[in-house]
């Protein structure tokens, strides 16, 4: 009887948690979602880009080149993807219309003199977003801020030189965060060691709210125009979830 019990429990929670699971993408690590097109942008760490839709179908697949894909962020004022790429800390900007990369950013990796993007294996750029006042992009670490290589957001202000400085840091108080997606005034990130999605203010530099995730290498978060959050699972995965009454 016992068995047969823990049974119907191991098997209605694999069911519900297999409800969440929107569509199976190798290594997915970083997520956005464009308007324009009603659909998601999904990186791989193999240098591959995945145009799915919002119910799940695989719209489009496409390597872009030998990089180390992190994070992701849909420009659709300007038709561009922006993504994040670890080891070189550089940001590479492709057309949302072919997927093909135009060109490739680097980032400055010092602030006020102090090297906050430290070049090694173990850290590096996971998570970009947009916001309307600048690009955010994170830096994924288990250090604090003003220590070398310290996990902090990094602000840009511009895309338009081949090497742009930093603009201003972010000291949020959280260690590893690997994925940033700004919605409706907030600034959201997610904790891949803590398992935590994080409401955060920019304007005013306070968290908000926080939510404990289930057991998951999230890597990335977005939101669509229709109430839905979505997770980029480095195990290969997209989840999905409603949004009311998530966080």
């Amino acid at each position: 009887m016992k068995f047969y019990t823990l049974f119907l429990i191991l098997f209605f929670t694999s069911c519900s948690h297999s409800d969440d699971v929107l569509v199976h993408i190798p290594e997915a690590s970083g997520i956005c979602y464009a308007k324009n097109t009603n659909s998601l942008f999904v990186a791989n760490d193999e240098g591959k880009v995945f145009e799915i839709s919002t119910d799940g179908k695989i719209l489009r697949e496409k390597r872009l080149g030998n990089y180390d894909l992190e994070g992701v962020a849909c420009d659709i004022q300007k038709g561009k993807l922006y993504f994040a790429v670890e080891g070189d800390d550089n940001i590479l900007i492709v057309s949302q219309k072919n997927l093909t990369a135009q060109k490739e950013i680097k980032i400055k990796r010092k602030f006020k003199k102090v090297n906050v993007l430290k070049k090694d294996k173990k850290n590096g750029l996971e998570g970009i977003a947009i916001t309307p006042n600048g690009i955010y992009l994170s830096n994924q670490s288990s250090k604090k801020w003003p220590k070398s290589d310290p996990s902090v957001l990094i602000k840009i202000n511009s895309l338009k030189k081949k090497k742009v400085a930093i603009k201003d840091i972010v000291d949020h108080g959280y260690k590893d965060i690997a994925g940033l997606s700004f919605h409706n005034g907030y600034l959201y990130m997610v904790s891949d060691s803590e398992n935590l999605l994080i409401k955060y203010d920019l304007k005013n530099g306070k968290t908000i709210s926080t939510k404990k995730l289930q057991d998951f290498a999230q890597e990335g978060v977005a939101f669509d125009d229709h109430g839905y959050i979505y997770f980029a699972d480095d195990n290969g995965r997209v989840l999905k979830y409603k949004f009311e009454g998530f966080l």
